[in-house]
């Protein structure tokens, strides 16, 4: 019986996904896309003062471990042998910044999150130097200059950290993202690691010409970064090297097994959802909330506060695709912040079942501007605020106001996409973790006034990752042709309050953040300490 299922699978492929909030290895099926067996573990984030995200890299690394060996052990529960996995693909939450010694294989300080407001200051000095007729960054990047990317990261910590600067000075620093740090140290780390990025996590640094697709000498010198400290750039779907992870026993199964295929999270999911036509457009649902549309060949540039970036290059001898973003900092995120801060919710199934209670918010806006405001505004001044309440709020109707606030913010970021490509979307796919909440998607449905599309197999970044992996050259078990392209069985929202009712709860929403907006000026500081006696208070 246990053979002829292993007969019938064929060739399997796995999936690292690492996000923001947590970690996942997931194993398909590569002639049915299905999904076999995976594993998840939560990451913690450290908030070491106001602003600050950071997580460590050691963790991370040890959670995929901990999910590899743990997703082998249902794969052989369900008579499924690990040999039939032909190769590895990793996805990852991008412009997280990690700098670590390649001879101890020892991080060298926190991993900097992409949501971290520490460089505020450095962007702010940076800017004064970028002459008004010539935004030389943004035309050779496609970013605004933010907190958000990884190069004003990694000069605080050629600024701030002494272990950093030796280790540079030493020849012993290497930088990279996260997909860098795991594929680093899954293939070997001290022990000839390779160290390498795909195109589309080098084009959320800041340092990467998205037009040449390389490191760019001109903004190196510019952000001071040195260039041989950088990964080397590869296409999102090759063979970048062979697992080497003998120290952990049940693991060490998937030794020898290609890593070829690396893709940013929301790239992988624009791959996972099948956009690859001109036009098509998916939104993911994770800790933040970000909208891709694919623009082919070409690079769009956006007159309505949206990224230009690269959306994939699967194979080295591909053509490269660009695509259109909107970036929303804080979706899942307001989520974990009501549960862990808030404690209104004890997990964050939970928020589904408060705001079910009241069908409503109540007149009741959350703008969650923890990290300032990304698209389309690019505002690090703004701050979360709540209004609207009266004596009749209660905490469900947060509940329902935090879920509107992920559609509110979806929907300023499809205006503006709409606005640019000139031909509006006349429905949305979306993906990731919250689409599993039936309220936000009907909700979702009915602020953007079009229907909302679910594939039935939410996990497209990861499914995204094993298809570049799949396909990569030297591995080829993973048909991209469009007539071998599984199916995707897909469930619909239709909008169901009419078109003015929509119209007048936006409108409210665009007021509730002009107030969020000017929050935090350089000259005030944000946080500002009392002393009372032996209490001390930080406001």
């Amino acid at each position: 019986m246990a053979a002829a299922k292993k007969a019938v699978l064929g060739p399997l492929v796995g999936a690292v996904d690492q996000g923001t909030s947590s970690t996942r290895f997931l194993v398909f099926n590569s002639k049915t896309a299905e999904l076999l067996s995976h594993h998840q573990v939560e990451i913690k984030q450290e908030f070491p003062r106001e602003g600050w995200v950071e997580q460590d890299p050691k963790e991370i690394l040890q959670s995929v471990y901990e999910c590899i060996e743990k997703t082998c052990e249902k794969l052989g529960q369900l008579n499924i042998d690990i040999s039939n996995i032909k190769a590895i693909g990793v996805s990852n939450q991008r412009e997280t910044t990690v700098v670590w010694d390649k001879l101890t294989g020892e991080p060298l300080y926190n991993a900097v999150v992409w949501l971290d407001l520490r460089t505020q200051s450095t962007v702010e000095k940076l800017s004064k130097r970028i002459p008004g007729n010539n935004n030389f960054v943004k035309s050779k990047t496609g970013l605004p200059l933010s907190t958000y990317f990884s190069a004003v990261k990694l000069r605080w910590l050629l600024d701030n950290v002494k272990k950093v600067q030796e280790a540079v000075e030493e020849n012993r620093a290497l930088f990279g993202t996260i997909d860098s740090w795991l594929i680093w140290s899954l293939t070997g780390g001290i022990n000839g690691g390779v160290h390498c990025t795909d195109v589309t996590n080098a084009s959320r640094t800041m340092l990467f010409n998205i037009h040449s697709l390389e490191w760019d000498k001109e903004l190196c010198e510019f952000f001071g970064i040195p260039m041989e400290i950088l990964p080397n750039v590869r296409s999102s779907s090759e063979i970048y090297g062979l697992m080497k992870i003998s120290h952990s026993l049940k693991a060490g199964a998937l030794e020898g097994v290609p890593i070829s295929g690396c893709l940013g999270d929301q790239s992988a999911a624009l791959v996972g959802q099948m956009c690859f036509q001109d036009g098509q457009a998916k939104n993911t649902y994770g800790t933040g909330c970000f909208l891709l549309c694919n623009t082919g060949h070409k690079c769009v540039f956006s007159e309505h506060g949206l990224l230009t970036t690269v959306a994939y290059k699967l194979g080295r001898d591909k053509p490269v695709y660009y695509a259109l973003e909107g970036s929303v900092a804080i979706a899942g995120a307001v989520i974990r912040w009501l549960r862990d801060n808030l404690g209104i919710i004890k997990s964050s199934e939970e928020i589904e079942k408060l705001a079910k209670e009241v069908g409503t918010s109540y007149g009741c806006y959350f703008v969650p501007a923890f990290s300032g405001l990304y698209a389309p505004y690019w505002e690090p001044s703004a701050r979360g605020i709540i209004c609207g309440l009266t004596q009749f709020t209660n905490k469900c109707h947060i509940a329902f106001a935090a879920l509107e606030a992920v559609c509110f913010q979806t929907r300023e970021i499809l205006d503006a996409m709409n606005r640019d490509c000139g031909i509006p979307l006349s429905h949305l796919q979306v993906d990731g973790g919250m689409t599993s909440n039936k309220i936000l998607m009907q909700l979702q449905a009915d602020i953007l006034y079009i229907p909302v599309v679910k594939p039935s197999m939410p996990e497209t970044t990861a499914l995204g990752a094993a298809m570049a992996a799949g396909a990569a050259e030297g591995v080829g078990v993973w048909s991209l042709e469009p007539e071998d392209l599984s199916a995707v069985t897909m469930e619909r929202f239709e909008p169901q309050i009419n078109a003015e009712e929509s119209e007048i709860r936006y409108s409210t929403w665009k007021k509730a953040v002009m107030k969020s907006i000017g929050w935090v000026t350089t000259q005030s500081p944000e946080s500002v300490s009392y002393s009372f006696g032996s209490l001390q208070f930080t406001m």
